[in-house]
C-alpha cells in the first residue's frame, strides 16, 4: 500500500529540480495562508458576523413588535428608528410579499441572516446582491409588512477585504523572491548539464568555468578535469595509432619490393593479397583518424545528407521515406561516413534497400533494412569489434577489411547516439540508428 502511494506521489511531483524547490519554499507558505484564513474565519470574521446579525435582527424584531403595539406613535417611532439606526424604513399596509428568495447558500451574509430570522420566528424576505451596499430585507407585520434598506456593514465587518489584500501580497513577495533566488541557484546546475550533454556528444565546447554554490562548483572542477583527462587519452590513442599506421607503410612497402624480385608466381600472389589487404586496413584507419581529430561540429539538414549519400551509389533499389525537416548539430562528414559504410555493405550483399528517417521527442531514428543474408544474432555484438570477419571468404570477395561498422559505431556513439542490429521486415538486416539532440 505505502508502495503503490509512494509511487503515485512520485509520479505526480515535478521533475526538475527548479520546481521542486520552488515547491518546498512555496507549500509550507500556501499551507500557512491557508490555516491563518481558515482561523481567521472561523474564530472571528464568521463569529464576528454572526453577532452582528443577532443584534440587528434583535433591532427589527423589537422595532416590529413597538409599531404593532396600539398605543405607538408610529411616526415617531419610524423617524426615530431611522435616525439612530442608520435603517430605512417603509410600511406597507394591507400588502403581502412575494416569499420567493435568490438564496446564495455561499454567502456567509445571507446563511447568517436567513439564520437569526427564523431563530426570531419572523416570516421574512430579503436580498442581499441587488444592492452594493445595502441590504433589502422584508418582514411581515400584523396587516402588511415593513421593508427595510439596511446598510451592509451593519451584517458584516469590512476588514475581511484589508485581511486578504495583507495577507496575500506578502506571500506572492516571498514566492517571487523564492523564484528569483532559485533560479539563480539552478542556473550553473542547468549550464553544467548543457555542457555535459555536449561533451557526451561529442562537440567542441570551450573551457568550462564553474559557478553557484560550493557544492555546484566543485562539481563542475571535477568535471572539467575529467573532460581534460578524456581528451588527453583521446587525443594520445589517436595519435599513437596513427604512428603506427604510418610507420607500418615502409616495412610493407620494403616487402613489396622484396617480393617483386621473387620468381615463384603462387608465392608472390599470395602474399601480395595479404600486403594489399593490410594496406586497406592501414589506409582506412588513417583516413577515419585524420577526419575525427580536425573535423568540428555543425549544423545540417539530415534528410538532404541521406539523399546525397543514397545519390553517390546511383542504385534505384535503395529507396528513402523522408522524415520532418530536421537540422542536427554534429560532425557532418563523420556521419555521412557512418552512414556510407552501413549503406555500401547492404549493397554488397543485398538487392533491394529501404533507409526511413524518423524525428522524435529528443532523438532521431535512421532505419536502413534489406534483403540480404542478414547476420546470426549471436554474432551481432562481434560485428562491431575491430577487423572481425563473419566469413571470411565472403568478406575477402567483397574486399573488406572489418573497420566499417566498427568505425560505424564509434562515429554514432561519439556523439552520444546507439546503432543497433535487427531482423528486416525484408527478410534481411535491419540497422538502428538513434541520435539525441
Amino acid at each position: 500500500m505505502f508502495y503503490g502511494l509512494n509511487k503515485f506521489i512520485k509520479r505526480i511531483l515535478p521533475k526538475q529540480l527548479f520546481y521542486r524547490s520552488l515547491l518546498i519554499v512555496a507549500l509550507p507558505v500556501i499551507l500557512l495562508q491557508i490555516t491563518i484564513s481558515i482561523v481567521f474565519f472561523d474564530s472571528l470574521w464568521i463569529k464576528t458576523n454572526i453577532g452582528m446579525t443577532r443584534a440587528l435582527v434583535g433591532e427589527i424584531k423589537t422595532f416590529i413588535k413597538l409599531y404593532n403595539s396600539e398605543d405607538a406613535d408610529k411616526i415617531y417611532l419610524e423617524s426615530t428608528f431611522e435616525e439612530n439606526m442608520d435603517i430605512d424604513v417603509i410600511y406597507f399596509q394591507k400588502k403581502k410579499f412575494s416569499e420567493v428568495m435568490n438564496e446564495k447558500w455561499y454567502s456567509p451574509i445571507d446563511r447568517s441572516l436567513r439564520r437569526e430570522l427564523k431563530s426570531k420566528k419572523l416570516k421574512y424576505w430579503f436580498d442581499t446582491s441587488k444592492f452594493k451596499n445595502t441590504v433589502n430585507l422584508k418582514v411581515e407585520g400584523n396587516d402588511g409588512y415593513f421593508e427595510f434598506f439596511i446598510p451592509r456593514e451593519r451584517l458584516t465587518s469590512t476588514s475581511v477585504r484589508i485581511f486578504a489584500l495583507w495577507i496575500t501580497l506578502p506571500a506572492f513577495l516571498i514566492i517571487a523572491i523564492a523564484i528569483i533566488f532559485l533560479k539563480n541557484q539552478t542556473r550553473p546546475i542547468k549550464k553544467l548539464a548543457e555542457i555535459s550533454k555536449k561533451f557526451g556528444r561529442g562537440e567542441e565546447i570551450d573551457e568550462f568555468v564553474p559557478s553557484g554554490a560550493s557544492e555546484i562548483r566543485q562539481a563542475g572542477y571535477e568535471f572539467e578535469k575529467m573532460r581534460k583527462r578524456i581528451l588527453r587519452h583521446l587525443n594520445q590513442r589517436s595519435e599513437m595509432l596513427s604512428g603506427i599506421s604510418h610507420d607500418l607503410r615502409t616495412p610493407l612497402t620494403r616487402m613489396k619490393l622484396q617480393l617483386a624480385l621473387i620468381k615463384d608466381k603462387n608465392i608472390v600472389d599470395r602474399f601480395s593479397n595479404d600486403i594489399d589487404e593490410m594496406e586497406k586496413m592501414l589506409n582506412e584507419y588513417l583516413q577515419f583518424s585524420s577526419e575525427s581529430n580536425k573535423e568540428q561540429t555543425e549544423k545540417f539538414e539530415f534528410n538532404e545528407l541521406i539523399q546525397n549519400v543514397i545519390t553517390q551509389f546511383n542504385n534505384d533499389l535503395i529507396t528513402f521515406n523522408k522524415g520532418n525537416y530536421f537540422l542536427f548539430n554534429g560532425r557532418k562528414l563523420s556521419i555521412q561516413r557512418c552512414l556510407n559504410n552501413l549503406i555500401e555493405n547492404s549493397t554488397k550483399y543485398a538487392n533491394k534497400i529501404e533507409i526511413s528517417l524518423n524525428v522524435l521527442k529528443s532523438n532521431i531514428l535512421i532505419f536502413i533494412e534489406d534483403d540480404g543474408l542478414g547476420i546470426p544474432i549471436q554474432e551481432r555484438e562481434n560485428v562491431f569489434k575491430p577487423f572481425y570477419k563473419i566469413d571470411k571468404s565472403r568478406s575477402e570477395k567483397n574486399s573488406s577489411v572489418g573497420l566499417g561498422l566498427s568505425i560505424s559505431s564509434d562515429i554514432i556513439r561519439s556523439h552520444g547516439g546507439k546503432i543497433e542490429l535487427g531482423e528486416s521486415k525484408l527478410g534481411g538486416l535491419k540497422v538502428v540508428i538513434s541520435l539525441p539532440f
